[in-house]
């Protein structure tokens, strides 16, 4: 199974009853996150061509605010050789995790707060090729998130990487920005009403499985309905990424509202 130093245990047995069809929620969890974030799987070729060509095709990959682990399952895909660390704290993502995983020897799954200093202690290894992350660290402010980048300097091995695809929008293009934003949309009412699952529908249907519901129950006491976090420029977390001593940092992607920034130490 895939490996847990701590928390929530293998999935396949939480609340004692018959397994979920574990992939089929994790492609589920896809096709919701594709609703608000069309162009999601080309952030993610793209960060894997990166890890490919800056640390090769067997890193060890560390997936930061990892979630269902749709990094993960992308990046064993693309690069079996790679071994990957899934760190979250969210208890019913991680479920759906162990579950993909399991049986998988190259996956750890671990269970910690981002906002916790002593997060990286828990850890199975003291240095990662790659620390990557999507569309998660927005849900922090930018004084926790300048703090996990200082920890990251630390984390990621020397001539390694750390990628973080998120919102990054320029403030000083306000009609562009508007305009992106109708026209995105007025696709996603298209979905809507089409059939797509918005994430509150999403996680109802999360709520209504015997085996998810417990730990949904208790993801919502940890984050609320959720968070209120920051989403800086991208110039921001260069500058950022740069103080926490990494040599270089840039976009190695773009869309008109978000952005992949790479940094290598």
């Amino acid at each position: 199974m895939a490996k847990t130093e701590t928390g929530t245990g293998t999935g396949t047995d939480i609340g004692g009853g018959a397994a979920p069809d574990w992939r089929a929620w994790q492609e589920s969890w896809d096709r919701q996150q594709e609703w608000y974030l069309p162009d999601r799987e080309d952030r993610f070729r793209v960060m894997l061509d990166m890890v490919e060509a800056l640390v090769g095709p067997a890193p060890r990959v560390l997936d930061l605010a990892c979630g269902t682990g749709s990094i993960t399952d992308r990046l064993l895909r693309r690069l079996p050789r790679a071994t990957s660390t899934g760190v979250d704290l969210d208890p019913a993502l991680l479920a759906i995790a162990h579950g993909c995983f399991d049986g998988d020897e190259r996956v750890t799954l671990v269970t910690a707060d981002l906002k916790d200093p002593g997060w990286p202690e828990l850890l199975p290894h003291r240095s990662y090729d790659a620390v990557l992350t999507a569309t998660a660290l927005h849900w922090l402010h930018e004084e926790p998130l300048t703090a996990l980048y200082g920890r990251l300097g630390a984390l990621v091995a020397d001539g390694g990487v750390f990628m973080n695809a998120d919102h990054m929008p320029d403030a000083s293009t306000p009609r562009i920005n508007a305009a992106e934003r109708a026209h995105r949309h007025a696709a996603m009412d298209r979905a809507k009403a089409a059939g797509a699952v918005d994430w509150a529908e999403w996680w109802q249907l999360v709520a209504q499985d015997p085996v998810l519901a417990e730990p949904a129950a208790e993801r919502f006491t940890i984050y609320g309905e959720h968070a209120d976090g920051d989403t800086p420029p991208l110039d921001w977390h260069v500058r950022t990424l740069r103080a926490a001593g990494f040599a270089e940092a840039r976009s190695v992607w773009s869309s008109p509202s978000d952005a992949l920034v790479l940094a290598l130490k």
